[in-house]
């Protein structure tokens, strides 16, 4: 039973768990990217929505880099706080754009997207991430000029 109240947490599980949250939830945009990316290669006429005024094809370009591009670098953990912020954009265009007039059930996906990739935004993709593997390798470079020096 303390285990379950305590305060205090694994830093281990925490990694485990920003690992599973970035597979998790890229994957799951990519269930919504996948069919506008279909949509843009295509030869058919973009239908789409042009919620910002900066043309049909260019609102789903954007929206294809974001959730096709941005959710395979937040699934592999590559420049995850970069990644993030088109994600977010996209999630806040959906919620009080795209969905502005319409009930709260329709706005609500687009908000828990958001919830999660705000948490990512602070967070960043934790120790199982090419993120991590980057820094790692950058600082050991960094330590063996210095030593050398």
């Amino acid at each position: 039973m303390k285990k379950i109240i305590r305060t205090t947490y694994n830093p281990k599980l925490i990694n485990w768990a920003l690992l599973f949250i970035r597979l998790c939830i890229g994957a799951f945009m990519l269930v919504h990217g996948w069919p506008k990316l279909m949509k843009l290669c295509s030869n058919q006429e973009i239908d789409f929505a042009d919620p910002i005024g900066i043309g049909v094809r260019m609102s789903l370009l954007l929206t294809v880099f974001a959730e096709v591009i941005c959710s395979v670098l937040l699934m592999i953990g590559l420049a995850t706080r970069l990644a993030v912020i088109p994600l977010i954009i996209t999630m806040l265009v959906a919620a009080l754009i795209v969905h502005a007039g319409d009930p709260f059930n329709k706005v609500e996906l687009s908000l828990h997207y958001l919830l999660i990739y705000a948490l990512l935004l602070i967070t960043g993709s934790g120790k199982y991430s090419i993120d991590q593997w980057l820094h790692t390798r950058t600082e050991n470079k960094q330590k063996q000029a210095s030593s050398h020096a």
